[in-house]
């Protein structure tokens, strides 16, 4: 009866999952559809802190005869899976909500929205603080002589990997936060490791980024920054979980009469 059970417990799960996949596809659909429409416009958004920097009389090009429709495309569906991701994430809180203890569920709902927030905010770093200031400096570097024609495809897959890595990056709050409620480590060993831990800011920001100096620096230093309010935060949550622990071992003694 019990090995039934368990069969019967873990077909449930699945369907389940299946379920909640599938809603999050349809949903990512729904969206592409709303944006396709769109398509060409978006590109030209995106590509707006290249074009104005650009030598006048320069502009993109593309190389491939299908590139000018695949790119915005691609964009397209990048950009649905994006803004649907609050929806994926509430579709993965739903799933494992129930087997969550009290405690733990109201730590994970608070990491799954500060978590979008998050890689919402690396994104919107990445284009607004980063590119214009990469793309300048691209742009003013260029040997005399040399016509700068961006392939647009090649300047899709460029923004779709520092939007990533950027979104990744401002993700280590989260990271920390889990890290330590997990007991993988603690906010006192991190903050003894903070040298080696500003060494690995700048050599994941030069192997996530371009090589040039400027990108590589601009996400070093938010990771740095994230590193520390990652730590204050788990600190604070540490605190609050010995409190809350003490106070659950604490007899409660009546007073005598």
């Amino acid at each position: 009866m019990t090995t039934a059970s368990s069969h019967s417990s873990l077909f449930d799960h699945l369907i389940e999952l299946r379920t909640r996949l599938l809603r999050s596809v349809v949903a990512v659909l729904v969206v592409f559809a709303a944006l396709f429409s769109f398509a060409d416009e978006i590109y030209i958004y995106v590509s707006e802190p290249l074009n104005k920097v650009m030598p006048e009389g320069a502009s993109m090009i593309a190389t491939d005869v299908a590139s000018t429709f695949f790119a915005p495309f691609k964009l397209t569906i990048v950009l649905s899976v994006f803004i649907v991701i609050p929806y994926i994430l509430y579709q993965i809180w739903a799933f494992i909500a129930p087997g969550l203890y009290r405690n733990e569920k109201k730590l994970v709902a608070p990491l799954m929205l500060g978590s979008t927030l998050l890689f919402y905010s690396g994104i919107a770093f990445a284009y607004f603080v980063v590119f214009p200031l990469a793309f300048a400096f691209f742009t003013s570097v260029a040997p005399e002589g040399v016509v700068i024609a961006t392939d647009i495809t090649s300047y899709l897959d460029f923004i779709l990997k520092i939007f990533f890595a950027f979104g990744v990056a401002f993700e280590i709050p989260i990271a920390i936060i889990l890290m330590c409620w997990t007991g993988m480590t603690t906010p006192a060993k991190l903050r003894a490791k903070r040298p080696y831990i500003v060494v690995g800011a700048f050599v994941i920001g030069m192997l996530l980024t371009p090589p040039d100096v400027i990108s590589q620096t601009l996400l070093a230093l938010p990771m740095l920054l994230l590193f520390e309010i990652g730590v204050i935060v788990a600190s604070v949550y540490q605190k609050n979980d010995d409190q809350d622990k003490n106070q659950e071992q604490t007899p409660n003694i009546a007073p005598e009469e």
